[in-house]
C-alpha cells in the first residue's frame, strides 16, 4: 500500500458519481457555487445589510465585483469542471470548438441584433402608451461597446452552462419541451438570490417582479432553444439572443422612455418573450427548430 493510494481511491466514486448523473452535479454545482460566492454581496450594504461594507464603484462597480464572480463560478465554472471529469481534455477542446464556431450566417447575426431592441420597444410602447425618444449619439455609440461587454460578461457566464452544456444532454432525454422547461426554471431561480440585493430591488422587492421574472426566463427560454436548435448550435448567436436583452436595457431603454418606470422593463420583457415563445411553439409544433436527436457528448 502507498500514500498515493487513498486519494486516487477516494476520488474514484466521486468521479463515478458525476459521470453517471453529468446533468444532476452541473445543475447543483451551477445554483450551490454562484449562491456561496453571492453570500457576501447579499449581506452587504447592497443587499440585506447585515454586513456594514459596499462593495465600490457603484452600481456598475457592484455588479461586476458581486454578481460578476459567482455567475462565473456557477454556469460556466460547473460546465467546465463536469466536462472535464466525464470527457477529460479531448471534452474541453470539443467545448472550446463548440463555443467558438460560426455556424450561421451573419444574417442571423443582423436579425438578432435588431429584432431583439425592435420587439422590446414596441412592447413597452404598448406598455407605457409613449411614443419612444430617438436615443442620443452617446447612447448610439456606446451601444456596440455594451454589446460586447454584456457577451464577455453575461453571455459568456451564463450560456455555456445554461446552453451549450444542459441543453444538448436535457434534450436528448426528454426532447426540447421539457428540456426548456427544466433550464428555464433552473435558470430563473438561479437568479432568485439577487433580487435580495440592488440588482432586484433589495429586500423588500415587490413579490411580483421575482415571480414575472421566473415567468420570463421560461418564456423566453423556449426562444433560446428555438435559436440554439435552427443554428445548429451556435454559441456565439445565443449569447448574442441574451445579452441583446441586457444591453438594451442597460444603455438604450431609458433615454428612449425617459418618463417610463424602470419596474416597466420586466413586463415588457415577459410580454415580448411570451408572444414570441407562442408563435415558436405553434409554427414548429413543439419541436423548437430540432430536426434530429444530438449525439451524445
Amino acid at each position: 500500500m502507498t500514500i498515493t493510494s487513498h486519494p486516487q481511491q477516494a476520488s474514484a466514486p466521486r468521479h463515478s458519481a458525476i459521470r453517471r448523473r453529468p446533468l444532476t452535479w452541473f445543475f447543483a454545482l451551477a445554483l450551490g457555487l454562484s449562491w456561496l460566492a453571492w453570500t457576501p454581496y447579499i449581506l452587504s450594504e447592497n443587499g440585506v445589510g447585515l454586513w456594514h461594507w459596499t462593495f465600490p464603484g457603484g452600481s456598475l462597480g457592484s455588479q461586476m465585483l458581486g454578481v460578476l464572480p459567482g455567475a462565473y463560478l456557477g454556469p460556466i465554472g460547473s460546465a467546465l469542471l463536469v466536462t472535464a471529469t466525464t470527457e477529460g481534455r479531448a471534452g474541453l477542446r470539443a467545448w472550446r470548438g463548440r463555443m467558438t464556431k460560426l455556424r450561421v450566417s451573419w444574417r442571423w447575426f443582423l436579425v438578432v441584433a435588431l429584432s431583439v431592441p425592435a420587439a422590446l420597444t414596441i412592447t413597452t410602447t404598448a406598455l407605457t402608451d409613449q411614443n419612444p425618444v430617438m436615443p442620443s449619439t452617446a447612447v448610439l455609440a456606446a451601444y456596440v461597446p455594451g454589446l460586447i461587454m454584456q457577451m464577455i460578461t453575461t453571455g459568456l457566464a451564463e450560456e455555456p452552462g445554461w446552453r451549450e452544456f444542459a441543453m444538448p444532454h436535457m434534450q436528448r432525454r426528454f426532447g426540447p419541451l421539457v428540456a426548456t422547461l427544466v433550464v428555464g426554471v433552473v435558470w430563473g431561480c438561479w437568479h432568485l438570490p439577487l433580487f435580495l440585493t440592488e440588482w432586484g430591488g433589495g429586500p423588500h422587492v415587490d413579490p411580483s417582479r421575482p415571480l414575472a421574472f421566473l415567468g420570463t426566463t421560461l418564456a423566453f427560454s423556449f426562444v433560446m432553444t428555438w435559436v440554439f436548435n435552427r443554428s445548429c448550435e451556435s454559441m456565439p448567436l445565443v449569447m448574442l439572443l441574451h445579452t441583446s436583452v441586457n444591453n438594451f436595457f442597460s444603455v438604450a431603454w431609458s433615454d428612449m422612455f425617459p418618463s417610463a418606470e424602470t419596474e416597466t422593463t420586466t413586463y415588457a420583457f415577459l410580454i415580448a418573450s411570451m408572444l414570441a415563445a407562442g408563435v415558436i411553439l405553434l409554427a414548429t409544433r413543439g419541436r423548437l427548430g430540432l430536426t434530429s436527436l444530438p449525439p451524445v457528448r
